[in-house]
């Protein structure tokens, strides 16, 4: 019961994280089709489906993690994931709802060394948990040069 209500408990952080960055990205859709875009950007509505697969990958690594109680790395490794989810987050905030392409290039090539550094943390206590995030890893190095090339592209609505 107790591994059943942890489990719950990380995939609730995660979503909770992608909540927080959902709310700044209501309007997205339509923001993100009137940007001029790489031909190599994906359609708007796979980020959808995408990040809901990521987060849940990102909850039950956290908890693999969180059952290895006995190990003396699992708090810091728990902090370094709950440090990148609250950046995952702000980049929504950046991105969408605030327009700050800067800070959203900033934010997310910040976030791609948190995960890293996530990985490896999570490697030394269950190499298991560290694998479910390389999916993450890989499509935050794609939105890096999304980011980067849409801002590039539109200085104007990204300021």
């Amino acid at each position: 019961m107790r591994n059943a209500l942890g489990l719950f408990g990380w995939l609730a952080v995660s979503f909770t994280a992608s909540a927080i960055g959902a709310i700044a990205s209501v309007n997205a859709r339509t923001f993100y089709q009137q940007l001029d875009r790489p031909s190599w950007a994906p359609p708007g509505s796979i980020f959808g489906p995408v990040w809901t697969f990521l987060f849940a990958l990102m909850g039950i690594a956290a908890w693999l993690i969180w059952r290895e109680r006995e190990s003396k790395q699992t708090g810091a490794a728990l902090t370094i994931f709950l440090v990148q989810l609250m950046v995952n987050a702000l980049w929504s905030w950046l991105f969408f709802a605030w327009k700050k392409g800067s800070l959203a290039i900033i934010d997310v090539i910040v976030l791609a060394v948190l995960i890293v550094a996530t990985i490896a943390m999570f490697w030394r206590v269950r190499p298991l948990a560290a694998i479910l995030l390389v999916p993450y890893l890989l499509w935050v190095s794609y939105a890096a040069a999304l980011t980067y090339a849409v801002v590039q592209r539109n200085p104007e609505a990204l300021s």
